[in-house]
């Protein structure tokens, strides 16, 4: 009975385990995620959390979810004082409205009163470096030359104030409060920084990028905090559809050589050279108005212009309203790229796209045909039902109708005919009455008839007779 009972026990041990590892499979750091309900607007205030709102629907929530639950898992074996949860935004939406949720999935950090949006890369490597950077001290310190060379290598774009107290460092934790989601901002003294480093006044703001630095100059860069939008991005990098959203804030033109980044052709290598060049070579001509990159592919570009693009070529995008410039003639040089964009800037280049009307209507008939169009690619089946249906009914409904009509039509028209016949058969009848010979006979011949037939007397013949 004995070994009996030690078979059972260790069969419901051995199920017991087999239960906890199809659970960890299914769900890969799901016990690392919180889900939230209502009580959490009350008791979030005394921890730093970072949220996904999302809607049990959405096809990208449900494509968020398995990296969700790795950033979950990577928090809390890093020691992250950042808990991570998740809310269902349609059944607490009244919550989700307070924190300015409109879309899903939507990703914020929660730090206090404050309320980070995160609108980069989906990915967990981004999602985690975002929770940690505003999740610490909005202005960090750099205490020696040793942690100033870690950190110049860890981040390509970081910017940095010299000096001691004054207006402008309180400016910059201003500006560094509302623009961390982005970028990191530090402090130091001078003796922090390497000797190529040369300060001409202090206090001072400096970025450091593209292996150099640039100082702050009001007088020249205007406003502090559209200096650093303009700025937090290198001077030539990769472009996809995310950064080109970001790029949208700063206000730049954006030049972006369209390459095969998996071809060997010469023609695509000499033009990303070319646009690199111009990037570094005449970045004080052109980093005030224009970020330069590349993008890997046609097909971002094809959708926003609702064009063709050849591969490679150059193609000058204004974000804010949706124009675009292109070259009428291959770009080969350095000195080709330059006189393209100072056409470009001057405005003699011809401008395409826009924001009118026009372009409006055609983007929402783009939009509808592309849908529909990646519908019945994806998924032919689904496409035949979701479109062939209604259309299905809709016909049935129009033929309906004009069955409908074209049978009253035929009963009118049928009366009318009948009608008309019996009115030709009496007014024949009639006519045949009048003119036969003994109808003739006897108004010749009847007194009575030809009374009836007279015109009747007036008065005055009458009196006459």
């Amino acid at each position: 009975i004995s070994s009996f009972v030690n078979m059972a026990e260790s069969a419901s041990g051995w199920r017991g385990l087999l239960i906890a590892a199809v659970l960890c499979s299914a769900a890969p750091g799901s016990a690392f995620v919180q889900d939230l309900d209502d009580s959490f607007k009350e008791n979030r205030k005394d921890d730093v959390w970072l949220v996904d709102f999302y809607a049990p629907w959405c096809g990208h929530c449900k494509k968020l979810e398995p990296v969700w639950n790795e950033v979950g898992a990577e928090m809390r074996s890093s020691g992250s004082p950042v808990r991570v949860g998740k809310m269902d935004a349609t059944s607490y939406s009244s919550i989700a409205s307070e924190f300015g949720v409109r879309g899903y999935p939507t990703i914020k950090l929660l730090k206090g009163d404050m309320a980070y949006n995160y609108r980069g890369p989906r990915t967990k490597e981004d999602i985690i470096e975002f929770a940690n950077r505003v999740a610490g001290p909005v202005v960090r310190p750099l205490p020696s030359p040793q942690m100033f060379e870690h950190i110049q290598k860890r981040h390509p774009v970081l910017f940095v104030y010299i000096g001691g107290e004054s207006p402008l460092k309180e400016k910059y934790i201003e500006v560094a409060s509302e623009l961390i989601v982005y970028t990191y901002f530090y402090s130091a003294s001078e003796d922090v920084f390497p000797e190529y480093v040369k300060l001409q006044e202090l206090p001072a703001v400096l970025v450091f990028k593209d292996g150099t630095y640039f100082a702050y100059d009001e007088y020249e860069d205007g406003d502090m905090s559209s200096w650093v939008n303009r700025e937090r991005f290198m001077s030539y990098m990769p472009i996809d559809g995310f950064t080109l959203y970001e790029l949208g804030d700063t206000g730049k033109l954006v030049a972006v050589a369209v390459i095969d980044e998996k071809s060997t052709s010469e023609e695509h290598t000499r033009l990303k050279t070319v646009m690199q060049d111009v990037a570094k070579e005449h970045r004080d001509q052109f980093h005030r108005e224009l970020q330069f990159g590349h993008m890997d592919g046609s097909d971002y570009i094809n959708s926003l212009i609702m064009g063709e693009v050849d591969v490679p070529s150059v193609i000058v995008l204004n974000t804010s309203n949706q124009q675009y410039f292109i070259p009428k003639e291959d770009i080969v040089s350095v000195e080709d790229m330059v006189r393209f964009i100072n056409e470009v800037l001057e405005g003699s280049a011809e401008a395409r796209g826009g924001d009118g009307i026009f372009q409006r209507i055609r983007r929402i008939v783009y939009d509808a045909t592309s849908t529909v169009v990646s519908v019945f690619k994806t998924s032919p089946l689904l496409g035949c039902f979701l479109f062939g249906l209604p259309l299905g009914v809709i016909s049935i409904m129009c033929y309906g109708i004009c069955t409908a009509d074209s049978g009253d039509v035929s009963e009118e028209t049928d009366s009318v005919r009948r009608e008309t016949q019996d009115g030709e058969l009496s007014d024949e009848g009639s006519d045949e009455d009048q003119d036969s010979p003994e109808n003739m006979e006897i108004l010749e011949g009847s007194p009575e008839h030809r009374t009836e037939v007279k015109d009747e007397k007036s008065p005055l013949e009458k009196k006459e007779d």
